[in-house]
């Protein structure tokens, strides 16, 4: 008997396997690829490997999400302060600052501020709902700052977020500004959708084996 007939690859399997190989697709769409089980098996190893060497922790082997075993680490203090800058019309800002200062304000959604803040503080608790392989964590405090700023036009708002656990709380700080921006979005919206929401980063975490971390334009505190 001769041998099998060598497989007709399509254009567009041939254009996914590559894209797939070079970590240009997400992996979680690799069962809509019509791969044949070793060459599929070598693209995924690839990528384990890949990511492997990278350091990144939350792929095996295989390329595969995980969720990290973080069960032999020890429970540390740990905290995180992240911030976000939402940008909007100078007339948007100047209705928020009326609200501030108890004066009327035509914002017709209510208070927007507040709002914001315990929208950032409830989606700090739920961010592993939101981010799927983020650790559940016990919160143990959670500080939202809201601020106007004149240039740009806008609020600065900040997150702190502190636990003792076993992983860190990065994810939940950034969670929390990110939403609580959000939510400043939706309030304002019917008169200024041009706002824009932008500098969502991490300014500085402590506790963990990593170590501290600070943002370099961060003031170093002193003692």
């Amino acid at each position: 008997m001769g041998s099998p007939p060598a497989r007709q690859w399509s254009p567009l399997a041939l254009v996914r396997g590559a894209a797939l190989k070079r970590g240009l697709i997400p992996i979680s769409v690799a069962n809509l690829i019509e791969l044949v089980p070793g060459e599929f098996g070598r693209f995924t190893a690839s990528r384990g490997v890949h990511h492997a060497r990278m350091g990144l922790t939350h792929f095996d082997g295989a390329g595969a999400p995980r969720m990290v075993d973080v069960s032999a680490k020890s429970e540390t203090v740990r905290v995180a302060v992240a911030a976000a800058q939402i940008e909007m019309q100078p007339e948007t800002l100047a209705m928020i600052r009326a609200q501030l200062d108890g004066r009327e304000s035509p914002l017709p959604k209510g208070d927007v501020v507040g709002v914001a803040r315990v929208a950032g503080i409830m989606a700090a608790k739920r961010t592993p709902e939101l981010i799927p392989l983020c650790h559940p964590l016990p919160l143990s405090g959670i500080d939202l700052a809201i601020e106007p700023t004149d240039d740009p036009p806008g609020l600065a708002i900040e997150a702190a977020v502190r636990t003792t656990a076993r992983t860190g709380v990065e994810m939940e700080a950034l969670t929390a500004v990110s939403v609580a921006a959000l939510a400043v979005y939706d309030m304002c919206k019917a008169v200024d959708r041009a706002m824009t929401v932008r500098d969502v980063r991490l300014l500085k975490k402590s506790g963990g084996a990593s170590g501290d971390y600070q943002a370099a334009d961060q003031p170093v505190r002193e003692g």
